[in-house]
């Protein structure tokens, strides 16, 4: 059993402060120039996908095969502009795809596919690597996943960045009860049309919508009620940039911190690329008839957090329970979903060993995600070839270049001997504040269950 969440956090952080406070206070990226004679390489998949690719002059046989995440399918071959400076200045050669770019953001359908005729692409334009890393961020942590269970004999390790590891069916259906929430008890009305967008104007203006809805909320205590709940079903961090994380019942102050994210236009962001998931699947990918919503409720990390506010508000939780649950109508294209099964699922094995790293406050890819991902690889046998490093701190990839670095360097090293070495908490940590970059933060941390996860 894992500590209580406040605890494991304020923990953590702790001890990440301490060893920020000792890091070298060099900017993000200041390790040595790569060489100018970096050889640079580019070129057209079967699909019309773009690839692209970096050798450095004193290349150290291993290529980072990189997986972008949900955006402009744009080939990119490395997470950040510190890591691939710092990534190139140490021999490793990049490399990655644009996915193709004739559909949907959503570009899971070709992505795999994709990155493995990379490989192929990079070999005949560059030569042979002797290893060949796939590392793979935010929704192309999935990508990156889907690779480590099925790329034997084309990829020898793989590395996740704040991966979107449970999948697309599960993320459309906790956002779907998040949103929900919102639209039944703080209005539009439970009549609101959630999903099966006809076009991204109508996904847009319900992001829009929903906002306005939590934004008139914030106000009273009933609302703030309210947003805690639907943020207990989006899984959302009560931990905000520019903020300390709240106390362990600051049910108040962790409230406030929900709604910060919210602020930021969280709601649209989510419905815009849910309509890019239907575009892909082929219609609706998400349902909540049946769904027990006070069940939900039970197996969050704030349940406490909602119950208490809900006390001080005078609000009867019970009650909104209900009513969500005899509300809840929405039912899925079985066909959608079976292709976004599919194409966007992980964890049903492992083929090469795999370094997932999260941040403990992630608005956009929960770390709860990590938990639901390991069970998936425990269920299939798999747990020997899964680690998990976590990092303190809030937002999405929110990374330095020296966690980055420190992180291929625990996969190369799991590659070259077949033993994992220095994966915990604090080896990461030394091995990152060694590389004297931009600090780290890495902390012991168990995330909680993925709550909306339909069983």
């Amino acid at each position: 059993m894992s500590l209580p969440r406040h605890a494991r956090r304020l923990g953590g952080l702790a001890a990440a402060c301490t060893a920020l406070a000792l890091a070298p206070a060099l900017p993000a990226g200041a390790a040595a120039a790569p060489s100018a004679r970096t050889a640079a390489y580019s070129g057209k998949l079967a699909d019309g996908a773009a690839w692209t690719a970096e050798v450095p002059a004193r290349w150290n046989g291993t290529l980072l095969l990189f997986s972008h995440g949900f955006g402009p399918l744009v080939a990119q071959d490395a997470p950040s502009p510190g890591a691939r400076t710092a990534l190139l200045a140490e021999g490793y050669a990049l490399a990655g795809s644009s996915y193709d770019p004739n559909g949907s953001m959503w570009a899971l359908k070709s992505a795999e596919r994709d990155q493995f005729a990379t490989i192929d692409a990079f070999r005949g334009a560059a030569g042979k690597p002797r290893h060949v890393i796939s590392v793979g961020q935010s929704m192309g942590g999935l990508i990156n996943a889907q690779i480590a269970r099925d790329g034997a004999g084309r990829v020898d390790g793989a590395l996740g960045l704040c991966g979107l590891v449970a999948g697309g069916v599960d993320l459309d259906n906790y956002q779907l009860d998040a949103e929900y929430a919102i639209a039944a008890l703080l209005g539009p009305g439970s009549g609101t049309r959630l999903v099966g967008f006809s076009d991204a104007a109508e996904s847009a203006a319900l992001g829009a919508t929903l906002t306005d809805a939590v934004t008139k909320a914030q106000a009273t205590p009933r609302g703030r009620a309210r947003i805690a709940l639907a943020s207990a079903y989006l899984n959302l961090a009560d931990w905000a940039p520019n903020q300390q994380p709240p106390a362990r019942n600051d049910y108040a102050g962790q409230e406030k911190q929900q709604y910060a994210w919210f602020a930021q236009g969280l709601l649209s962001f989510l419905t815009t690329a849910r309509y890019q998931v239907e575009l892909s699947a082929g219609g609706n990918t998400s349902w909540n008839k049946g769904v027990d919503y006070a069940a939900l409720l039970r197996r969050s990390s704030h349940a406490a957090q909602v119950r208490a506010l809900y006390r001080t508000a005078g609000l009867n939780l019970k009650s909104d329970l209900t009513r969500l649950t005899k509300g809840a109508d929405v039912t899925a294209d079985p066909a959608a979903v079976r292709s976004l099964r599919r194409t966007s699922t992980a964890g049903q094995g492992l083929a090469v060993p795999l370094l997932n790293v999260h941040t403990t406050s992630d608005q956009l890819v929960p770390v709860e995600q990590e938990n639901a991902f390991a069970g998936r690889v425990r269920a299939a046998g798999r747990s020997a070839l899964l680690r998990q490093a976590y990092v303190a701190r809030q937002s999405h990839c929110n990374f330095t270049t020296a966690e980055t670095v420190a992180a291929v360097h625990a996969v190369q090293h799991r590659v070259t001997t077949g033993r994992w070495s220095g994966t915990g908490a604090a080896q990461l940590q030394r091995s990152a504040l060694a590389l004297g970059l931009d600090g780290a933060a890495f902390v012991p941390y168990r995330p909680g269950v993925l709550v909306g996860a339909r069983r």
